[in-house]
């Protein structure tokens, strides 16, 4: 079945349709379906709505001078017409249609996770696509949504480019992926490029060292692409930065993975498709590096199509932090984020930061996040910018907030709020054991808060009850800091220690063609003064003192941080671990909170018994249900979990060092 369209999408192919769960019914809504398709797309060079394409003037053209591609799609619906939202899920590194906000924990099964059907229960139409290039599959049997984009060529000449990959090892390697996150590469313009470079360095600001070209190779990829990693005579080492570098060829038009998405959406609510109607409303669910793609849609204009006119209603862009990425210059890595150890020389974290408009006093550029989000009546999306504790730490996220030099709060745009989910680390890991981390990593699961603001944000697209307010750390509140502050702010003698700095980004310069035309000419980025990177303040018990604070907050059993140093057995004990925060239990007696010299509270003190924690805890959950935090299909559970907590708690030993009591049941 082929579905003919209009402007920049050309046509639509069913390819398979079938009963999402065997044809199980959800009440109210009744049963769904998962269609499987594809879109093809023909892009207009000369449509102004693709001028920050970069390099799409070089992509070959079909007879009508248009730039034709194609991308997958998977279409989870209602069978029957409901008043529907089009919830668009920015796919995170090939993900299907994640249904991340059906989740809940379930510590009794593998993995430790049950679908809750919310989205379905709640009529949600979803929609995801492939929009990245650099996916490689993790096993035989995943099948990631990879997109191919079209190969930029300078008139049917190769286009080469020096390209940088860092990485590191866990553990003593001969051979080692020189991708992001088992990303794919570039090839190389020349086979096995005898001027290839590969440095060593232990910390990011280190002199980089060559390693002698006669003691590694590329190891032959065993499929069609291009290989992805080196060999070491010597081996690979752990708690040391490698960096690759070499002259690359036929460079991907990347941006067009991000047109895509937006003139999908445009066809998809404006168009009736395969016996349903048009949805009523579309929004945007991204987190991490989908989140930091949100970002880069507003930047560059892809939240209007051809016709300038918006194609989502709203956005919940989640943990993206500050940043953008690397998702639209001349040999764009998707898979690269900058962090405290590595990528810190990706265009990441480019002014602007804001969705008011700022100003930077070093260099003298003045913009926002939406100068050309905007149609023609100056509407822009509704968004809520969502991040956790760790991205203050771990991603620069106070410039969401403030100036760059972090001297005054920048008003947002009336149509963005901002939030921080207090306490909580970057994305939940159920693991019995510390990792490669000091500390045990901070339990509190999202989950439940994201049900409730993504209804929130529903609810404010529809234009039904009062808006919602931001509630996030601000410079005029008090409760930003400088790491400096925050360590001193933070309680002594309670078993964490807080870490000298966070990620910072710096102000950087990728040469005289990159802001113009997306091409690096300057590799490594010439660097200026960094950005200033605030915290929030904590409170007397070193959890973050404000922001949307979970249950699990507001009648805490221990210190939630947003931070976990790495350990020194990792060989990068210096950093911060990207995604993971801390979690430190109370005294549960005030015999041994005196004993080990911990000026919190114990559990004792406290609460009288166990009966009046689960009184307060559910006290406080219903109240977050009032104030639109979370929502009342998820009391039960908030409180459940939280009461096995305190009895593992008070069954644990202080003596006892491990983490497994924060999740007993998962494997190790």
């Amino acid at each position: 079945m082929s579905q003919v369209a209009l402007a920049a999408v050309d046509h639509i192919e069913v390819i398979d349709r079938k009963p999402y769960q065997d044809g199980k019914v959800f009440p109210g809504v009744g049963t769904y379906e998962v269609i499987h398709g594809r879109a093809w797309f023909k892009l207009d060079p000369g449509n102004k709505a693709n001028a920050r394409i970069v390099d799409l003037r070089y992509a070959p053209r079909d007879s009508e001078g248009r730039v034709e591609f194609s991308t997958e799609f998977v279409l989870l619906r209602p069978t029957k017409a409901v008043d529907s939202t089009l919830l668009y899920d920015v796919n995170n590194r090939g993900g299907r249609v994640s249904g991340i906000l059906n989740l809940a924990i379930d510590p009794t099964k593998t993995p430790p996770f049950v679908d809750t059907g919310f989205l379905q229960r709640n009529g949600f139409t979803v929609l995801a696509s492939a929009w990245q290039w650099d996916i490689k599959p993790e096993g035989p049997d995943d099948h990631p949504l990879v997109f191919t984009p079209p190969i930029a060529t300078d008139h049917g000449r190769v286009i080469t480019g020096k390209v940088a990959n860092e990485f590191t090892v866990d553990k003593p390697s001969d051979t080692a992926s020189f991708t992001g996150i088992d990303g794919r590469a570039y090839p190389v313009a020349v086979k096995d490029d005898p001027l290839a470079v590969l440095t060593v360095r232990a910390r990011p600001g280190d002199p980089r060292v060559p390693v002698q070209r006669s003691l590694w190779g590329f190891v032959p990829a065993t499929d069609s692409h291009a290989s992805t990693q080196l060999r070491m005579q010597d081996g690979f080492k752990p708690g040391l930065i490698y960096e690759l570098t070499y002259i690359a060829r036929d460079p991907y038009i990347v941006g067009t993975g991000i047109a895509g998405i937006r003139d999908l959406l445009s066809w998809f609510r404006a168009h009736p498709f395969a016996g349903a109607p048009a949805p009523k409303r579309v929004l945007l669910f991204g987190a991490s590096q989908t989140g930091r793609l949100i970002e880069q849609m507003l930047y560059d204009g892809f939240a209007l199509d051809e016709q300038q006119k918006l194609v989502f209603d709203g956005a919940l862009n989640l943990v993206g932090g500050s940043g953008r990425g690397s998702f639209n210059h001349r040999f764009a890595f998707p898979t690269r984020a900058a962090s405290l150890v590595l990528d810190r020389d990706y265009p990441t974290d480019l002014f602007p930061f804001t969705t008011g408009e700022e100003h930077d006093s070093i260099s003298q550029q003045t913009g926002s996040l939406l100068a050309r989000a905007r149609d023609a009546n100056g509407k822009s999306p509704k968004l809520f910018f969502v991040n956790k504790s760790t991205e203050f730490w771990g991603r620069s996220a106070s410039l969401l907030q403030t100036l760059p030099d972090g001297s005054a709060d920048v008003t947002t745009d009336p149509n963005t709020r901002l939030y921080l989910l207090t306490g909580m680390q970057h994305l939940l890991t159920p693991d019995p054991t510390r990792g490669s981390t000091v500390n045990c990593s901070d339990p509190i699961d999202d989950i439940p808060s994201l049900r409730a603001l993504l209804t929130d944000l529903d609810r404010w697209v529809r234009n039904e009850g009062t808006p919602p307010a931001s509630d996030y750390p601000t410079l005029a509140g008090g409760m930003l800091v400088s790491a400096t502050r925050y360590r001193q702010l933070f309680p002594k003698g309670i078993g964490l220690t807080p870490p000298d700095k966070p990620f910072v980004p710096d102000r950087m310069d990728f040469g005289p063609r990159f802001a113009s035309q997306g091409i690096v000419d300057r590799l490594p980025p010439a660097r200026d003064q960094p950005y200033t990177v605030l915290v929030p303040a904590p409170d007397k018990d070193g959890t973050d003192s404000t922001g949307l604070r979970p249950v699990e907050v507001q009648v805490p059993l221990g210190t939630y941080t947003g931070w976990n140093q790495r350990s020194a057995a990792s060989g990068l004990g210096w950093a911060l671990d990207r995604f993971e925060g801390s979690f430190q239990p109370f005294a549960r007696t005030e015999a041994e909170r005196k004993s080990a010299g911990d000026p919190r509270p114990s559990l004792e003190v406290r609460y009288a018994s166990r009966a009046a924690f689960i009184e307060k805890t559910r006290s406080a959950a219903n109240k977050a249900v009032a104030a639109h935090e979370l929502l009342a299909e998820d009391v039960d559970d908030v409180v459940a979990m939280q009461a096995a907590f305190y009895d593992r708690i008070m069954t644990h030993s202080p003596g006892d060092l491990s983490c497994k009591y924060l999740w007993p049941d998962f494997p190790q």
